[in-house]
Formats: structure tokens, C-alpha cells, sequence
């Protein structure tokens, strides 16, 4: 079915166009509640518009005919993703009120467990609902990553840069587009890296403790990519 127009007019269109809306209302609330400047306001909407844009133009491509639960699980996160990332471009030209980064950062993380919970047991489970919930996880990390780095240094930055250094990777090694076998280490690394960046933006532990945690999830990081790559390196088909 096709979806036109930026949010589209087939059956995800009313899905989109209800993410686009909570996203503003979002802003609008933290504007009220926190005094969210242009900078948030501005990087927030085009959040919003990017990720609607995004989302219906992956929605075109699939065959799917409901945008279904866990995926309206996931574009909740989105939302709230949106939020955290506006809130940390506010943060540059102001101290970011930290109430409210951590709580809608902790709350997208645990509704992380929730989404592919309700996939599966809703019979909803999609490559789409799958991508799209990596992506959200991914932009997480990154924008949080940006955040504690300007406490504990660039070298940070890397954790959220990671994902994106290997699709890059992968448009000039398409061998690294392969699917990976499931992986519950993956998973958990890959939690983890949340977990820790939420606390570590928190500053509720001694700055040397959040240096060390921070490498060290930095380097299981390192460690899941690198046996992943070694793993599709193995597996690749003749040249």
C-alpha cells in the first residue's frame, strides 16, 4: 500500500503523524517545564521531521498493512529519544536540567525491554520493527555519548560513534552487510552502553569511579564489534 506525502495517507499515516504530534508536545512541555531554548527547540524539531520522514519512507518499502503495537512501543521511544537529544543541545549554551535528561533517558531504555517483548508475543515481530528499534537504541547512545563527553572527554564520543563507523565500514566492504547470528553478549553490550552513559551523565559517582566504568563499557564495545567483524570476515563468500 502506498504511503504519500511526508506522514503519508495509507494506514500508517494516522502512526506518524501522532509521533510528529508528540514529539512537539514534548518540546512544548519541556519548554514550559525546564525553559528548553532555540537550540532545543530547533534540534527537537528536526528530529521529529527526520524521523517521520525516515519511518514512512522505510514504512513505503515494506509490505506490511498495520503499523502494529511494539512498533508504536518503539516510536513512543523515538519521542522520548527526541526529547533527550534536544535537551543536550540546549545543554551546550546552558547546564542541561538533569532531572529531566536522566528521566526520559531511563525511561527509553527500560521501554527498550518492552517493544520487542510485545512483538513477540503479539506475533508482530518485523526486520522493520527490528531496524527500527536499533536505530532508536543507536541514537540514544550517541546523543547521551555527546553529553558525558563534555564532562569526561572527547574519547568518549567513540562509544556512540561505534555503529556508525561500521555501516560506514560496510558501504565500501559489503561482506559486513551480512546477517549476524543471534547473540544474547551483543545484547547485553549493548545495554550496558546506555545503562552506563545514563549514570555517568547523572553524576551520582566520583568522577574517576565514571571514567572507569565508561572505559570499561568502551571497551566490551570494542570487544562485540570486533568479534562480530571477525565472524563476518570468516563467513563471507568468495571474493
Amino acid at each position: 500500500m502506498a504511503v504519500q506525502g511526508q506522514y503519508g495517507t495509507g494506514p500508517f499515516a494516522p502512526d506518524a503523524a501522532a509521533g510528529a504530534v508528540a514529539q512537539m508536545v514534548l518540546l512544548e512541555v519541556l519548554c514550559r517545564a525546564v525553559g528548553l531554548g532555540t537550540a532545543g527547540w530547533l534540534t527537537g524539531s528536526v528530529f521529529a521531521v527526520t524521523t517521520g520522514a525516515t519511518l514512512t519512507r522505510a514504512l513505503r518499502r515494506s509490505w506490511l498493512d498495520s503499523f502494529g503495537p511494539a512498533n508504536r512501543v518503539t516510536l513512543a521511544r523515538a519521542t522520548l529519544v527526541g526529547g533527550v537529544t534536544a535537551l543536550v543541545a540546549d545543554s551546550f549554551g546552558r547546564r542541561a536540567p538533569l532531572t529531566a535528561l536522566i528521566g526520559l533517558a531511563t525511561v527509553a531504555l527500560v521501554l527498550d525491554a518492552v517493544d520487542g517483548r510485545v512483538a513477540r508475543r503479539t506475533g508482530t515481530a518485523t526486520p522493520l520493527g527490528a531496524r527500527f528499534d536499533m536505530e532508536v537504541d543507536a541514537i540514544l547512545i550517541l546523543v547521551l555519548s555527546v553529553y558525558v563527553a563534555m564532562a569526561l572527554g572527547p574519547w568518549v564520543l567513540a562509544i556512540g560513534a561505534m555503529r556508525y563507523a561500521f555501516v560506514a565500514a560496510s558501504w565500501a566492504l559489503p561482506w559486513l552487510r551480512a546477517a549476524l547470528p543471534h547473540s544474547m553478549a551483543r545484547k547485553a553490550v549493548a545495554a550496558l552502553q546506555g545503562m552506563v552513559l545514563v549514570v555517568a551523565a547523572a553524576g551520582i559517582v566520583p568522577r574517576e569511579a565514571e571514567s572507569g566504568t565508561v572505559a570499561v563499557a568502551l571497551a566490551l564495545l570494542v570487544w562485540s564489534f570486533g568479534r562480530d567483524t571477525v565472524w563476518l570476515w570468516r563467513a563471507r563468500g568468495p571474493a
